[in-house]
């Protein structure tokens, strides 16, 4: 990230500087304008911050009242048959399973916090089972494009996002992004069978080299150790005690043909669902969290401040890359790159405003982030736009593939990734191309 944000910087300013060189006097000279650009997208940075706090601090809310009612272990029951099926190297009873159920089902309710600890449990589980030190399993490799691909069931930050942003239907994402992580989690499971035969694991060593002492890192970038929790109500699987009785085959067999159905009716009838979203996730989370005897309205102010410190922790990453975008559209660059590549992406549904989105998410969360804001706070493009839509989309359906590959297998001391990263990419290229085909048909060219 440090290269990418002295790139757009550098480049914006040579080329406000080259036409510093060739104005002719009239008007406001472009130095000027990249002056006032730095000062405005600073500005505006804080205040998008500042419009996200409240809508952020209520989504983390509602999602610790459904987490706190077991939301995130009734989801684990439903999927455990399908992961013993997709991992059959991995015992049933081994706490890798457990760890990898939950970092999946945290996952598909948007939970990137509570998210990365059982994922890199699962990895230190996993690493138990690997009897080639510091290469990548084949279990390794597949829990990771699944990971990065995860089906997400609510991306409650991007839909925050686009409330701050003033959108009129802010959770009208949730049908493409539905579609997209499914195509891509299909894709990535696909390109890690695939790839794995182009990749075979090494010969057995000898004699086996003692196993390192793995070390954990903390998913917001800090070179601290990690203290992974261990819930206290877990048994030798490392699964919640209710987690670990599964439903019956019968009922994850209907659950996922529900949820299957659910693709085509959402992409359909996306817009038309849209408004009662947000009002219907309010009052389910509050009454799911009631019916299962959550004190709700001090979890809710508990999951809040959560929300209101992740708000806050935001404002300088957003300062950083809004003020880069914002000199590269002051200078002019970013003009003079839309009309180069808008030919040759245009016609393809994917607007040269959206490509630096759709190329900068694998390398930084951050980053795209930034971009993602910078263009639907743009009062030419804006939230309820296609490229709106699109960019949105795609935040909320691909990966920092690059960062989850380096702290997880990072956190077992694994160094040879075998045919990881090509599986990975596989399932990001597949999501760019999802999502392009799910706005398109929900929220149709015309809004371009």
């Amino acid at each position: 990230m440090n290269v990418i944000f002295f790139a757009l910087v550098a480049i914006a300013f040579a080329t406000a500087a080259w036409h510093q060189l060739a104005w002719d006097g009239e008007g406001e000279s472009p130095m000027t304008q990249l002056t006032g650009g730095v000062i405005d997208a600073a500005g505006g940075a804080v205040e998008l911050a500042i419009a996200l706090i409240g809508v952020m601090t209520l989504f983390l809310g509602l999602i610790k009242v459904a987490e706190a009612g077991g939301l995130l272990a009734i989801l684990a029951r439903l999927i455990r048959p399908l992961m013993v099926r997709l991992f059959p190297d991995v015992p049933p009873d081994h706490p890798a399973m457990g760890a990898m159920i939950l970092n999946l089902s945290a996952n598909m309710m948007g939970l990137g916090n509570a998210a990365t600890p059982f994922g890199i449990r699962a990895m230190q589980a996993l690493n138990q089972l690997n009897t080639r030190p510091g290469t990548a399993t084949d279990s390794m490799v597949l829990f990771l494009a699944i990971n990065t691909s995860s089906v997400t069931l609510l991306p409650t930050g991007v839909i925050a996002l686009r409330a701050a942003a003033g959108s009129s239907d802010p959770a009208g994402i949730l049908p493409t992004t539905l579609f997209a992580t499914l195509c891509a989690t299909v894709a990535g499971i696909s390109a890690a069978f695939l790839f794995r035969r182009l990749a075979p694991l090494p010969p057995m060593p000898a004699t086996p080299p003692p196993e390192p002492e793995p070390e954990q890192y903390d998913a917001s970038g800090s070179e601290e150790p990690l203290d992974v929790p261990t819930p206290s109500n877990t048994d030798t699987t490392g699964l919640p005690d209710a987690v670990d009785r599964p439903y019956p085959g019968w009922v994850s067999a209907l659950a996922l043909l529900g949820f299957v159905a659910l693709i085509p009716l959402s992409v359909l009838y996306g817009q038309a669902i849209a408004p009662w979203i947000i009002p219907s996730l309010v009052l389910g989370f509050l009454a799911f969290g009631m019916l299962r005897g959550v004190r709700i309205y001090e979890v809710f102010v508990e999951g809040a401040k959560e929300g209101f410190q992740v708000a806050v922790r935001i404002i300088p990453y957003l300062v950083a890359i809004l003020v880069a975008v914002g000199m590269l559209r002051a200078s002019g660059a970013l003009g003079a790159f839309v009309a180069l590549l808008g030919p040759v992406t245009g016609p393809l549904g994917l607007p040269p405003e959206a490509l630096p989105m759709a190329l900068l998410r694998p390398l930084s969360g951050s980053g795209a982030y930034g971009i993602m804001a910078s263009i639907i706070n743009d009062p030419a493009i804006g939230p309820d736009s296609y490229v709106g839509y699109l960019v949105t989309t795609l935040q909320g359906s691909t990966e920092t593939t690059f960062y989850v590959l380096a702290v997880y297998f990072g956190a077992v001391g694994v160094r040879r990734l075998r045919h990881a990263l090509p599986a990975c990419l596989t399932a990001d290229l597949v999501a760019v191309i999802a999502a392009v085909i799910a706005v398109g048909v929900v929220f149709g060219h015309a809004a371009m």
